[in-house]
């Protein structure tokens, strides 16, 4: 049985109209990293449009199961992330005047940390998210998940036995998602009359803006923009009610939903953020000049590193980014290890190209000729840890670049 398929219609309107405006290389699942070495799959990876409705995703879709029951990221492993959601939930709690709640649910919790501050503010809570690493932490820190992915049938068991929702929490997950019809149907039956629903994602226009091709990996089918999102969520009775600009992934949205025959209006913020997206989205060159972007990169990243040829070239981060920089990059023919900070990646071999992973020290032990920071989004952290080394310290993205150190 084949554990993927390539989706040949958009996921908002079902139109056929789908055009492959990013070709990258095939590539493994992106967080795959293992203990012990065995083969593993490689899929096509194609960023499309829908000629239609303007909407941005993939066409491969890789079955769920095959990506998240042994799935081994966690919330508390990313950094700052923890300090974000403190945040997020102090902020959305007196935005929405809702300092404490019936039933606060956050569909794909992971290991429980937004839900945890939204129990210090006085909600009942409950996560929902089908890893079995990530709920049994979340359970540690005293908060119930249930190890399910989550539908219409959930749904309505979650409303038999608990009573709608006063607040829904989706964070970077909703673009993990390839049949939103009926995960938005499962929304519509659990959120209460004047619930409102806060999804997190990264934003397509920040992903282009500032370069950040290496968001884009099998986990991640679709890369929202407001406009078709506003379209598609009208469908099931919802208008936009406000939008806030948060700097996680490398740029994403917070979008505040609610039922349209509901309390709340809609914000001024809403307008404004949509005309900025259309003036940007509508030029007809836009995809065009991302790909021919990444394409130089990749071709400056290549010279370099075949001049370093023979020496120890070494890339520091060993997260989900950076195999899509792996792998379309050709990075694994130069690479011989990967470093990183998080005790989860220590001791275990990169997806597909099963490059070993060790600690930071380690590159004070060997002193690499060359160092790529390939979670680059973290230069400035991963600089004061090496900026006593001797190596050449490249940058791959947002543009290439030799460091001066």
């Amino acid at each position: 049985m084949k554990d993927h398929y390539i989706r040949d219609k958009c996921r908002l309107c079902d139109s056929e109209g789908m055009e492959v405006i990013l070709p990258l290389q095939k590539s493994p699942l992106c967080d795959a990293y293992i203990h012990k070495i065995r083969k593993q799959n490689f899929y096509d990876l194609n960023l499309c449009l829908c000629s239609e409705c303007g909407f941005v995703q993939i066409d491969a879709v890789v079955d769920p199961e095959t990506i998240y029951r042994d799935y081994i990221y966690v919330t508390t492993s990313s950094s700052g992330l923890e300090k974000h959601f403190k945040n997020y939930s102090a902020e959305v709690c007196e935005l929405l005047n809702l300092h404490n709640s019936n039933l606060t649910v956050d569909i794909g919790s992971n290991d429980g940390t937004l839900l945890k501050f939204f129990k210090e503010h006085g909600h009942n809570v409950l996560g929902i998210d089908p890893s079995i690493e990530a709920a049994h932490r979340a359970s540690e820190i005293g908060v119930f998940t249930l190890q399910e992915f989550f539908n219409l049938n959930l749904a309505k068991t979650i409303k038999k036995n608990y009573g709608t929702a006063d607040l829904i929490t989706i964070n970077n997950l909703l673009a993990n998602v390839d049949d939103l019809k009926s995960f938005l149907e499962g929304i519509g039956s659990l959120l209460g009359q004047e619930g409102v629903l806060v999804i997190e994602s990264s934003y397509l226009v920040d992903m282009i803006q500032h370069m950040v091709f290496d968001f884009i990996y099998h986990e991640h089918l679709s890369y929202f923009s407001i406009q078709p999102l506003i379209i598609f969520f009208k469908k099931f009775g919802m208008h936009l009610i406000r939008i806030q600009r948060i700097d996680t992934k490398g740029g994403s949205l917070r979008y505040f939903w609610a039922r349209e025959n509901s309390k709340w209006e809609i914000d001024e913020s809403v307008e404004k953020m949509l005309a900025n997206e259309i003036e940007i989205i509508q030029k007809n060159d836009v995809f065009y000049n991302f790909k021919n972007k990444i394409n130089s990169v990749k071709e400056q990243m290549i010279n370099f590193l075949d001049q370093h040829k023979g020496e120890m070239i070494v890339g520091y981060g060993a997260s989900a980014t950076s195999t899509t920089l792996i792998s379309h990059f050709g990075l694994d023919k130069y690479l011989t290890y990967l470093v990183d900070d998080n005790p989860d990646k220590i001791n275990t071999f990169s997806p597909g190209y099963h490059i070993p992973v060790f600690g930071s020290e380690k590159i004070k032990n060997s002193e690499p000729e060359v160092i790529i920071i390939l979670a680059w989004r973290l230069k400035e952290e991963i600089i004061k840890k090496i900026s006593h080394d001797s190596s050449i310290v490249v940058l791959p993205l947002p543009e290439f670049k030799i460091l001066e150190m």
